[in-house]
């Protein structure tokens, strides 16, 4: 497990200036019409099937309202966390509401933010729907990375289904699950986001949900040196299979849910 921990951090480490060095094609998105494309998804189309050379997909800033599918070796670039969005608002199945989903190994995605928009508060208000399943994003190949990356939701906002993947200086909200799967993942001096608010009263919220489904799984998340905040109170995990690793290192706790974040349910 160590090893094949350190090839994630050796991967995620090393991958972005050796990319910026060796891009293959860079094209640029920008929904004033001033760019290569004017959809996010366009500009994916644009990059051939079975792509083997990395290629840049420069994001400009603005509230982008469909869903991306990534294929391999492709780097999606934002203007910042607060200045790109893609939003999208399905719900019920994990598997159809995410509003980002990558099945493709080699994908880097840094400073913009996904948001399923279904049940998560607007400007600080309330959102009346029923509190149901709804993605934000869906990661499901190798050797994948996010650097400065927001993704929000309710419940079940990122879905870290099956592969190595690392976080890095990443913001997620959420209130029940909402990190969840069966991935090999590092998250790394990201800031976690409880939204108590959200839940009804006396009811606590869960940080994460992992599924390692056998004790010879290499699977498991470990958060080392986050930031952990938020309204209510929180879980820091249980168990989704009954083989569930976590591992919560030198991280620090505020707002009204840090005195009992600390727990994981076994």
């Amino acid at each position: 497990m160590g090893t094949r921990r350190l090839c994630i951090a050796l991967f995620c480490c090393f991958c972005l200036p050796h990319i910026i060095e060796a891009y293959h094609q860079q094209v640029f998105v920008d929904q004033s019409g001033h760019a290569n494309f004017t959809k996010i998804q366009k500009a994916i189309d644009s990059v051939p099937v079975n792509n083997r050379h990395w290629s840049f997909i420069n994001v400009a800033a603005g509230l982008y309202r469909y869903i991306p599918y990534v294929k391999p070796f492709i780097v999606i670039v934002g203007a910042g966390k607060r200045k790109t969005t893609v939003e999208w608002g399905d719900h019920d199945s994990v598997a159809q509401s995410p509003t980002f989903a990558t099945v493709a190994d080699n994908t880097v995605v840094k400073s913009l933010t996904f948001v399923n928009t279904y049940n998560f508060p607007n400007k600080g208000k309330v959102n009346r729907n029923p509190r149901i399943p709804a993605v934000a994003a869906l990661i499901n190949g190798d050797k994948c990375a996010f650097y400065s990356v927001g993704f929000s939701g309710v419940q079940d906002t990122l879905w870290d289904a099956d592969g190595r993947h690392f976080f890095h200086l990443c913001t997620i909200q959420g209130a029940v699950d909402f990190i969840f799967g069966n991935g090999q993942s590092i998250y790394k001096k990201c800031v976690i986001n409880v939204l108590g608010a959200t839940l009804k009263p006396g009811v606590a919220g869960y940080i994460t949900a992992q599924g390692r489904t056998n004790p010879y799984d290499a699977s498991g998340f470990v958060f080392t040196d986050n930031l952990v905040h938020g309204t209510g109170k929180a879980f820091l995990g249980r168990p989704w299979r009954s083989y569930a690793r976590l591992t919560f290192a030198e991280i620090g706790y505020y707002g009204s849910g840090s005195n009992t974040g600390r727990r994981a349910l076994g």
